[in-house]
This record gives C-alpha cells, sequence and structure tokens, in this order.
C-alpha cells in the first residue's frame, strides 16, 4: 500500500501523518510528513513497532479531523492477529495527541511488546522544499533528555530555542537510544484474555518565541470535540442553498476548514487577532493576498474575517523601503513568517512585501467592509494606513510614473509578484517569459477598484471630497490607459502583461476574469471576454483553466499555465455576474461545485487543467494545498454570485 499523506489541521499546528499513523521523516519530491509549529517540524519520527516488526494496515488512516486506522501485527491465514491495534489522533495548539488501545484476539494472556520511536529534527519548512538549497546553521546543538514519563528534545542555536516534550500515560518502562538520536519509547503489556490496555501520548511543542502557558489535552476527543465547536460557530447562521445540496455542502465545508485554518496575528494596537492562514502544508501564516481574497469571498458571510485581517495587514504594512524584503512606505506585507531561517535572515520571508496586488486588495477589502457591515469605525481607525496604501499605488507602485503598477523580479524571493507567481507564470502565447519590470492585467483592475472603493470611503467616512475626486480621477484615467494599452484586437481579448518595454504579453490568461471583478473594462469589451472565457480552450468542465489550451505556453500540470484555480474561478464568477452574463456564471459554479463534490465538497487549492470530456473526474495538482483558505471560501462566493440556482 502507497503510504499517504494525511492532514490534521488546528490553527498555527498542523501534522501529516501516514496511512499507519506514523511519521517517518523521510525526505522527498512530496509534501513532508511532521508535526510542524510556526514553520518548524517538532516532530520528524513517531513509528510503532509491535514486537519488533511494523505492523500491516488493517484500516487506513481516513480523510477527518481526526486520524484513525486500525493496525494488526503481521500474521497469515493460518495464524490470525494475535490483537489489533486501534490508534486515534488530532492535532491542538502546539500539541499532539494519541491514543492507542491494544485489543487481544486470544483466549489465553498475552504480552505484547509496544516501541515508538520519536525524533524532533526542528527542520525549518524551507529546508524541506524541493529547491535543493541548503542552509548554514553555525552553532547549532541538538539534545534529549529523558523524562519520568518520557523524552525531551531541545534544539539551540544562538537565541534561538525550541522544545518538544512527548510524555506517556503510562509511563514508558524504557527510552532506549537508537544510534540516530531518535529516542524508542518502549512497554511490555500483559493483557487478559480478550482484554485491552489504552496508552496515551501527548506532544508539546514549544517554538521559540512563545510566550503563552499551552496545555496539551487530554485526548484526541477532546481535541476533536473543541474543533467541532469552532466548525459549528463558523457554520452558524449561514443560509445556504435549500435547491442545490452539493453547493450547500460545497460551503458547510469551506467554513468548517476555514474554522481550523485561523492562525493568530497582532493588530495595530497589539490586540489579539485570528486571521486566515493561506493553506496547509506550505503555507499556515498569513500571506497578504490569500487573507484579503478568502475575508473577500466570505465577506457576506463572516464579516469577521475581515475585521481582523484588516488591522492584522495594517500593524505589518511597510514604513519603510528594505530592499531585501522589497518593503516600500506603504507596501502591504505578502508574507510573515516565524521560523529560524527568517529568523536569522537566511530567507527575507520573515515580513516580505514581493506582491504587486496584496496593497490595492487591502484597500478593496476596507471599501467593502464598510459598505457590507456599515462600520465606519474600522475605516477611520485605518485612514492613515488606506492612504498610505494609496500612496505607495501611485508612487513607487508606479501609477504616476508608468501609468499602471510594476514589480520587478526578486532575486533572492519571488521571480513575479502577482498571484501568478512561479517563474514563467507570465508568458507570451509561445511561452516566452516576460521580460524587465512587469505590468500584470489582473493588478491593474485591482488597482482601478481599489481607487473607487478608496474615493467612496474618503467621501462618505472621512469627508474629504478633494481626495475623493482625485482618486476617481486617477482610475478613469487608468481605466482609459488600460483599455488602450492591454486590448488586442486580434484576439478581442487583454493582454496578460505588459513587459518592460511596454509590449503586450499575448498569452490568453484566465487573467482577464479578475478584470471583470473589479469593473476595469467596458460592459461591451466585458461582455466579448466573459464568453470567450466559456469557450472549450478555456473552460475544462471544472472551471477555466489559467491558460487557454492550445497555445505552446499551455501546460495541464503546470501550476499557473493550465491548471483550474478555484478562487481564480470565484474571482471570474463573480465577474460574469457583475456584466450580467448569468449563465455563464452559473456554467462555472457548477463546474466547481461538480468537482468539489468529486473530492468530498472539498475543493483544493488547484486541479490539473485536463477536460471533464476527457477524464470523467477531477484530475488531482500533485503538490497542491489540500487545505487551502481562498478555495475554501470560494463556495461562498459561487453562492454570492449565483445564489441557488
Amino acid at each position: 500500500m502507497t503510504d499517504r499523506h494525511h492532514l490534521l489541521v488546528y490553527g498555527g499546528t498542523f501534522a501529516a501523518v501516514g496511512d499507519r499513523g506514523d511519521i517517518s521523516g523521510v525526505r522527498g519530491a512530496g509534501s513532508p510528513d511532521g508535526l510542524f509549529v510556526r514553520d518548524a517540524r517538532h516532530l520528524s519520527r513517531w513509528q510503532l513497532t509491535v514486537d519488533g516488526a511494523v505492523p500491516e494496515v488493517l484500516a487506513p488512516v481516513a480523510d477527518g479531523d481526526t486520524a484513525r486506522c486500525v493496525l494488526v501485527p503481521r500474521g497469515g491465514r493460518t495464524e490470525p492477529p494475535s490483537c489489533t491495534l486501534f490508534r486515534e489522533q488530532a492535532v491542538g495548539d502546539g500539541s499532539f495527541v494519541e491514543l492507542l488501545r491494544v485489543v487481544s484476539n486470544r483466549p489465553e494472556p498475552l504480552t505484547v511488546r509496544l516501541a515508538l520511536t520519536v525524533d524532533a529534527d526542528f527542520t525549518d519548512q524551507f529546508e524541506l522544499r524541493s529547491d535543493h538549497r541548503t542552509y548554514a546553521k553555525t552553532g547549532a546543538v541538538r539534545r534529549r533528555q529523558v523524562l519520568d514519563h518520557g523524552v525531551e528534545f531541545t534544539y539551540r542555536r544562538g537565541e534561538w530555542r525550541s522544545v518538544t516534550t512527548v510524555s506517556a500515560d503510562p509511563a514508558p518502562d524504557g527510552v532506549e537510544e537508537t544510534g540516530t538520536g531518535a529516542r524508542r519509547l518502549v512497554w511490555t503489556v500483559e493483557l487478559a484474555p480478550h482484554g485491552s490496555a489504552e496508552l496515551t501520548l501527548r506532544v508539546m511543542a514549544r517554538p521559540h518565541g512563545e510566550k503563552r502557558a499551552l496545555r496539551v489535552p487530554s485526548s484526541p476527543a477532546a481535541l476533536t470535540g473543541s474543533l467541532l465547536v469552532q466548525e459549528g460557530e463558523f457554520v452558524e447562521g449561514v443560509a445556504f442553498p435549500t435547491g442545490w445540496p452539493e453547493l450547500a455542502a460545497a460551503c458547510a465545508r469551506g467554513l468548517a476548514d476555514l474554522a481550523a485554518l485561523q492562525v493568530p496575528a497582532t493588530g495595530p494596537d497589539g490586540e489579539e487577532l485570528r486571521v486566515p492562514a493561506a493553506g496547509a502544508p506550505w503555507f499556515l501564516t498569513l500571506l497578504g493576498r490569500d487573507a484579503l481574497l478568502t475575508s473577500l469571498f466570505a465577506l457576506p458571510y463572516r464579516p469577521r474575517l475581515a475585521a481582523a485581517t484588516l488591522p492584522a495587514l495594517a500593524a505589518t504594512q511597510a514604513t519603510e523601503t528594505g530592499p531585501e524584503s522589497v518593503a516600500q512606505p506603504g507596501k502591504i506585507v505578502h508574507e510573515v513568517r516565524h521560523g529560524e531561517l527568517a529568523h536569522f535572515r537566511q530567507v527575507p520571508f520573515g515580513r516580505y512585501y514581493g506582491s504587486v496586488d496584496a496593497t490595492p486588495l487591502f484597500l478593496v477589502l476596507l471599501g467593502a467592509y464598510v459598505e457590507q457591515t456599515g462600520d465606519t469605525a474600522l475605516a477611520r481607525r485605518l485612514e492613515s494606513h488606506a492612504r498610505a496604501a494609496v500612496g505607495w499605488m501611485l508612487d513607487h507602485g508606479g501609477l504616476t510614473s508608468r501609468g499602471y503598477l510594476v514589480y520587478r523580479a526578486d532575486q533572492g524571493g519571488l521571480a513575479n509578484q502577482n498571484w501568478k507567481d512561479s517563474p514563467g507564470a507570465i508568458c507570451s502565447a509561445d511561452g516566452t517569459r516576460a521580460s524587465g519590470p512587469v505590468m500584470a492585467a489582473g493588478a491593474q483592475g485591482y488597482a482601478y477598484d481599489a481607487l473607487r472603493r478608496t474615493a467612496w470611503v474618503a467621501r462618505s467616512v472621512w469627508a474629504d471630497e478633494t481626495y475623493a475626486a482625485l482618486l476617481e480621477q486617477a482610475a478613469a484615467d487608468l481605466r482609459d490607459r488600460f483599455q488602450r494599452d492591454f486590448w488586442m484586437p486580434e484576439h478581442s481579448f487583454p493582454a496578460l502583461a505588459l513587459d518592460g518595454h511596454g509590449h503586450r504579453v499575448d498569452a490568453l490568461a484566465s487573467d482577464a476574469g479578475h478584470l471583470l471583478w473589479s469593473g476595469l473594462l467596458d460592459k461591451e469589451y466585458g461582455e466579448v471576454v466573459g464568453r470567450r472565457l466559456l469557450e472549450p480552450d478555456f473552460f475544462s468542465g471544472w472551471g477555466v483553466r489559467t491558460l487557454a489550451s492550445g497555445q505552446p505556453a499551455y501546460h495541464p500540470l503546470s501550476y499557473h499555465r493550465g491548471s483550474v484555480w478555484p478562487h481564480d474561478n470565484a474571482l471570474i464568477t463573480l465577474g460574469l455576474a457583475r456584466y450580467g452574463l448569468h449563465d455563464e456564471a452559473r456554467t462555472v459554479a457548477h463546474g466547481l461545485v461538480d468537482a468539489a463534490t468529486a473530492t468530498g465538497h472539498r475543493l483544493p487549492e488547484v486541479l490539473a487543467g485536463y477536460g471533464r470530456d476527457t477524464h470523467a473526474e477531477p484530475v488531482p495538482y500533485p503538490h497542491a494545498c489540500v487545505r487551502e483558505s481562498r478555495s475554501a471560501a470560494a463556495p461562498l462566493a459561487l453562492l454570492t454570485a449565483v445564489g441557488g440556482a
């Protein structure tokens, strides 16, 4: 049986375990297994043996908030297993708990020797990526200390200190060295005829800088109950469509996932907040663009996400220029990291500002939040932050000097700084990468919407008519320029971007749908674009591809050059509805909902671009985040766009 990884997520903590509930710590091309807290792996080994052998899987771990599996010692038909092992695991805030129950299958007394090999390598997540990079860790020291009820692992490097404590009830009979740094906890369990015994194993991770007094819950059931309460609070009160049960199920699943994906953040006055993390396993942290789009999709149903995301991003807004972090005054952060490599500035992502679109999206969400909720207090509180964000767009962002928002490749970070941020994502139809400063189409739409919404806030909340008029004029000028410079008459479609020479990057891409969402295109152009996105080279049957097939640059398994992204399609659906293309909006929505239904009502980060006409089930993208906040919120955007149709 192929050992897959199953994700358990609770706030800023996640565990990835295999089919038998083990963690191997083996580094491969895929996602790593382990227990992760604040970008570090606090468990790298968690491997169970029975009488010296790895047990067989009778029932593998299934998807869910709790990992449950059934194991048996190796045997055969002529000698059935002497016992059965039931494992139940869950994660909490900085914690991991397992209940292991051993049941005898024999009519006479039975002795079973259990052993659990455990280790904590404290590897930073950036070290586990498949980018072949290595990082020096001068002076790093790992220690292991045997405790009365288990073992404690400690990692030090200069002022950096992390700890993982493993305890067991009942205490192990012994803790053995393995020769690899791992430790083996062993028990000799005496079972009565057909009797049973239980072990409870608790792991507490204390990452560097953790000052809270955390407690490991008593059992997986206690953790699961706590998470179910949070999920229930997120789902309660949302009016799901009764005539479209599949969409209702996708919305409910998405809200439950959003409840689990909340991570701690701090507001401008030091207040504690909970904001949507981008996704697990790689991005269980605050990413500006992701949190903003998630909050926008959920705004009509869960405005508290926006009410937390806006001040959290205001608190991290850049106030000065920082070349390594791509920071500029007024710019909204792209990514916040808490790991060792970020702390020692071996990666630039402690606070990284390599995003051209988080800043306008911040303004879009602020305006939409005030309009949706009538909460003018937040707009007053964040007025200086909003004005600084507008200032960045006009000044450093390039609207005044270049006429458009512009980004330049960051050698130490991201080459592309719009939502399609993989290398080569911004390309011509033949696959040629855009050179020089890039003006991505979608970001111009966000800027246009940001200017218009901020003008409305300035007039209605800040009582600044002069500023409002200035922003409205800037938006109108941007719209006129865009349709002149980006529109490709030969394709009746906007270019994906302009390159450093002002030449059109002519790939036919889904970003055009974002222009519908932001309202940048004239109605005539918008209707043409909307209908074009539903033609077979774009629409796979599950959603609109990031790049239309038939172009040399297209690849169905490329991250941004042919795949299908649920959040991208959510924006497109909202845009189609905005331009009155309701039949097209329903078509896209039904494709996405069908894809969700085929995958347990949960939309992954991204799907492969293969067409529904040749593949009756959506084909997974091999490296997608399974739990992703934008995708979790996407069904809510569909509900907004098309209702229960």
